[in-house]
């Protein structure tokens, strides 16, 4: 996990939560980056892409797309390191909450309540009923 976290620069545990910017919006199309602020899921793509993980412009690609796809992404039952995890409150996946799996069950994530990029366990996702349903894992291909 360490390895992870220390490769993620400063300005990228600066970036605010801000909803109105998820993949496909106009204020990402319009102002690119993580400066003005990301969605959970705009931050978790951006990661996976400082990583060399994630080519795909993430264009208007939302959660339940994610969960959906088969071609780019797979579902896999161990998690791994730069993997996607996806909560929710049911088993939706639209509207899901994505974070990047950092290792040894923890998560980075950007989230409205916290405000800024957290790293949570397993546990204190199902603590909480927003994100209590964890739908699974997400590689890319």
């Amino acid at each position: 996990m360490a390895d992870v976290l220390a490769r993620i620069p400063s300005d990228m545990w600066a970036t605010p939560y801000v909803g109105a910017r998820f993949p496909g919006s106009a204020a990402v199309r319009d102002r690119p980056g993580l400066i003005d602020g990301a969605n959970c899921q705009l931050f978790a793509y951006a990661v996976l892409e400082l990583f060399g993980v994630f080519s795909l412009e993430p264009a208007a690609w939302r959660s339940s797309d994610l969960w959906a796809d088969i071609r780019l992404t797979r579902r896999v039952a161990v998690a791994q390191p730069l993997d996607l995890a996806l909560f929710n409150a049911t088993d939706e996946s639209w509207g899901a909450h994505v974070g990047v799996v950092v290792g040894e069950g923890r998560i980075l994530h950007l989230c409205a309540e916290v405000g800024r990029p957290a790293v949570w366990s397993m546990a204190e996702f199902a603590a909480r009923e927003r994100y209590r349903t964890l739908l699974g894992f997400k590689r890319m291909r």
